[in-house]
């Protein structure tokens, strides 16, 4: 992998072209980027010069104060200014968890991984299917992103789908879950929310569901599939075949 290229890709296709979702709307100016949407709100890319960043930094708290909702910012290890983190922090925004921007050619990961004995892969097709995916994800992680069931709702009801959900079974339950984001007039697809319920994890069901979901990405035409990697996760994606071509952090800002 050329990573150079395909991150100047990832830059160009996803960052700066996001999915605002069915009801959101991408706003651009100067070095940023960013939706306003009813399920997230955020700056997706900045470019910024050391001498306006705090300016620029400014004027995105203004201007998502009118939403009255907690937003992002997503910082990627190579944004400039190289001081960007510190200057977000003095400006109130909080850092969350960094995560590893993974990015793997579809055709070239193993889309026959299979899952343990007893473990059953399923896409989702209707709301049940969405909103045990979900309750999985409340139980592994305590929460889940607002607006997520809406806009999941809403990719299954296009055609293409916008948004598959993918849930493993053991025994009629729900073990691990993800979902695939098609963005539309891209090379990416993007997998997120994957987890595995505690009492499941270390039997290759994520490292199943994964090869599943890249899969599927083949089969829609998308040459490559990127995701944010948790440091859980992360040994088991490089595993499977994704290279590591950054880190990502996501910086928040409550009204």
């Amino acid at each position: 992998m050329n990573c150079a290229a395909v991150l100047a890709a990832y830059d160009a296709q996803v960052r700066r072209n996001p999915n605002p979702g069915a009801q959101g709307r991408i706003e651009r100016e100067d070095g940023i980027v960013r939706v306003l949407g009813d399920g997230w709100a955020g700056v997706t890319w900045s470019d910024l010069e050391e001498a306006g960043a705090d300016d620029a930094i400014a004027a995105q708290i203004e201007r998502f104060a009118g939403l009255g909702v907690e937003w992002e910012w997503k910082h990627y290890s190579y944004d400039r200014p190289a001081d960007l983190p510190a200057r977000l922090r003095a400006a109130g925004l909080r850092a969350g968890p960094t995560e590893a921007l993974l990015i793997a050619e579809t055709g070239a990961l193993s889309h026959e991984t299979q899952p343990p004995e007893g473990v059953e892969l399923a896409a989702l097709s209707d709301r049940e299917g969405v909103r045990s995916m979900l309750l999985l994800q409340r139980e592994v992680f305590g929460d889940e992103p607002p607006g997520l069931e809406a806009a999941m709702l809403d990719g299954l009801a296009h055609e293409p789908v916008g948004t598959t959900g993918l849930l493993a079974f053991a025994a009629g339950r729900p073990v691990a879950a993800g979902r695939v984001e098609f963005d539309p007039g891209s090379d990416f697809a993007g997998m997120w929310g994957g987890c595995t319920h505690p009492d499941w994890r270390g039997r290759g069901i994520f490292r199943a569901l994964v090869a599943h979901g890249a899969g599927l990405a083949a089969a829609r035409g998308y040459r490559w599939l990127h995701v944010d990697a948790a440091d859980m996760s992360r040994p088991t994606l490089l595993r499977l075949g994704f290279t590591e071509v950054a880190k990502t952090t996501p910086y928040l800002y409550s009204p």
